[in-house]
C-alpha cells in the first residue's frame, strides 16, 4: 500500500498569529506553504486579505497566492484540485507541504476523502435529472441543489453535472443532504496529517482584529478597494470578501466612512467566531492557546515531530 504523504495544516481565526508561526515552522521542518485562504488567490487584493508580503515570507516558498484576477470565480472543487496537486509536487521535492489559512470548508475538502459509493442510488431518478440537464440546462439542476443542500452547492461547481446529480440523488434516497450523510460516515484522511489549531482568549483576539483593521487603513486599504471599485468591478465573488463589501457600501453612499470601518471590524470579529466554531465541529484539531504568543513554538514543534514522525532542523 502506498505510503500517505505527510501534511501539516495550520488553522485558526483571522489575526490569531498564523503567518509568523507558519514561517518559523516552515524553516524548522523544511516546509513550503500553500495558502488555505479562499481570498488570497486574488491579485490586487493584498491589504484587505492580510496577504503575506515577500519580506514576511523570509524566503519560504508560498503557493496559491495571486493566481486569479478579481473578476474570476473560484470554487471549492478548483481549490481541492490545485492544492492536492501542490501537496504531491512539494512532497516529491522532499519538502513538507503546509496548508496555512482560515477557510475551513476549503481545507476540509482537501484533506478528507468522503466515499459516496455506498450511498443508495435511484437510477430512474438519475435518468430524469439527466434529461432535465439536457433539456433545461445544468443551471436548473444546480438551483434545485441550492434549495435542498446549500452546503454541497457551495462545494460543487455548477458545471459538474455528475456530482450535482449525485448530491440530489443522495438527498432523494436518504432524505439527508450530502453534508449530513458525510457526518454519519467516518471520512478517511488522505494524508498523514498533523492538524494544528491556534486559538486565543476572545477579548484579546477581538482587540487584535480591531487593531488589524486600523493598521490596514493606514497601509492603504481604502485606496486598494477604491481602485477595484473605480475599475468597474461589481457583482463578483471577490468583492463579497470582508474588507471589500463594507467599503463598497461607503463608495456607493449607503453608509458613512466611520460606519463602514465599524462594520468591517464587526464582520471580522463575527467571521473569527464562525471560523472557530467550524474548526471545532468539523475537524479533529490539536488546539494551542496563543495568548502568550511565540512561547508556544517549542511545544507546537514537539507535537509535530511526534505526530508526523519527522525531525526538525536544528
Amino acid at each position: 500500500m502506498k505510503q500517505k504523504e505527510k501534511l501539516l495544516v495550520l488553522i485558526g481565526p483571522t489575526a490569531v498569529g498564523k503567518t509568523k508561526l507558519s514561517i518559523d515552522l516552515a524553516k524548522r521542518f523544511n516546509g513550503e506553504i500553500i495558502s488555505g485562504d479562499s481570498m488570497q488567490i486574488y491579485k490586487g487584493m493584498d491589504i484587505g486579505t492580510a496577504k503575506i508580503t515577500s519580506q514576511e515570507m523570509e524566503g519560504i516558498p508560498h503557493h496559491l497566492i495571486d493566481i486569479k484576477s478579481p473578476e474570476e470565480p473560484f470554487s471549492v472543487a478548483e481549490f481541492q484540485e490545485l492544492v492536492r496537486e501542490k501537496i504531491s509536487e512539494i512532497a516529491s521535492r522532499g519538502k513538507l507541504p503546509m496548508i496555512v489559512g482560515g477557510t475551513g470548508l476549503y481545507i476540509q475538502s482537501v484533506i478528507y476523502d468522503y466515499q459516496f459509493s455506498d450511498a443508495p442510488s435511484d437510477s430512474a431518478f438519475r435518468t430524469m435529472l439527466e434529461k432535465i440537464a439536457e433539456e433545461q440546462g445544468t443551471e436548473e439542476l444546480y438551483e434545485r441543489l441550492k434549495k435542498v443542500d446549500p452546503d454541497s452547492a457551495e462545494r460543487i461547481h455548477p458545471n459538474n453535472v455528475r456530482r450535482v446529480i449525485r448530491a440530489l440523488e443522495v438527498f432523494q434516497c436518504t432524505g439527508k443532504t450530502m453534508t449530513e450523510y458525510q457526518q454519519d460516515q467516518q471520512p478517511e484522511l488522505l494524508y498523514d496529517t498533523c492538524l494544528i489549531g491556534l486559538t486565543m482568549e476572545r477579548e484579546l483576539l477581538y482587540n487584535r482584529i480591531n487593531q488589524r483593521v486600523d493598521i490596514m487603513k493606514e497601509q492603504g486599504l481604502v485606496e486598494e478597494v477604491r481602485s477595484l471599485f473605480d475599475s468597474g468591478l461589481r457583482e463578483c465573488q471577490s468583492i463579497q470578501a470582508i474588507g471589500y463589501k463594507e467599503l463598497y457600501d461607503y463608495f456607493e453612499d449607503k453608509v458613512s466612512f466611520d460606519t463602514a470601518i465599524e462594520n468591517l471590524k464587526q464582520n471580522s470579529r463575527r467571521y473569527a467566531k464562525r471560523q472557530l466554531t467550524w474548526f471545532r465541529n468539523k475537524m479533529d484539531v490539536e488546539w494551542f492557546e496563543m495568548s502568550d504568543g511565540q512561547k508556544k513554538f517549542a511545544e507546537i514543534s514537539s507535537y509535530i515531530e511526534g505526530k508526523l514522525q519527522i525531525k526538525a532542523n536544528t
